[in-house]
């Protein structure tokens, strides 16, 4: 195994996913790249590029989420793992499964929330269609937090 993806949101299974996902880079002397995906711009009905305040505060957002996986990177790295992070914007499946190509990953490692049936049949599960799409192997880490 000679690449592995950890998918993060910054939620809580944030932490435990990427702790698991660096055992297992160091274990496999695997390089290790943290990815976020960020949501898409939104469309602005009637604005070209949008108003320039929503342009700053997502501009500082995305800055934000860039530095923050930039930061787990450097922590794998100090654990003697190779690491690099990405911020990449798209709808999260596609996108991750583009990135999955893309860097020929060997392994996903994702984070379910454990959400219910109703918030899954509305809002649909990354994870759920990651495994369902993906065709490397998967580890899910499943939240500790109860729902």
């Amino acid at each position: 195994m000679k690449s592995i993806l950890a998918a993060i949101d910054f939620s809580a299974v944030t932490p435990r996913l990427l702790a698991l996902a660096t055992e297992l880079a160091k274990g496999h002397d695997s390089k290790l790249w943290i990815i976020h995906v960020a949501a898409p711009d939104p469309d602005f009905i009637g604005f070209r590029t949008g108003p320039q305040y929503i342009r700053d505060h997502r501009a500082e957002q995305l800055r934000q989420e860039h530095i923050d996986a930039q930061s787990f990177a450097d922590a794998a790295r100090a654990k003697g793992v190779e690491a690099e992070a990405l911020l990449v914007q798209g709808p999260t499946v596609e996108t991750l499964l583009a990135e999955v190509n893309r860097l020929m990953i060997d392994m996903v490692v994702i984070g379910s929330h454990g959400r219910s049936a109703l918030y899954r049949a509305f809002v649909g599960s990354v994870s759920e269609q990651m495994l369902s799409e993906c065709r490397v192997p998967m580890l899910v880490v499943p939240s500790l937090e109860q729902k």
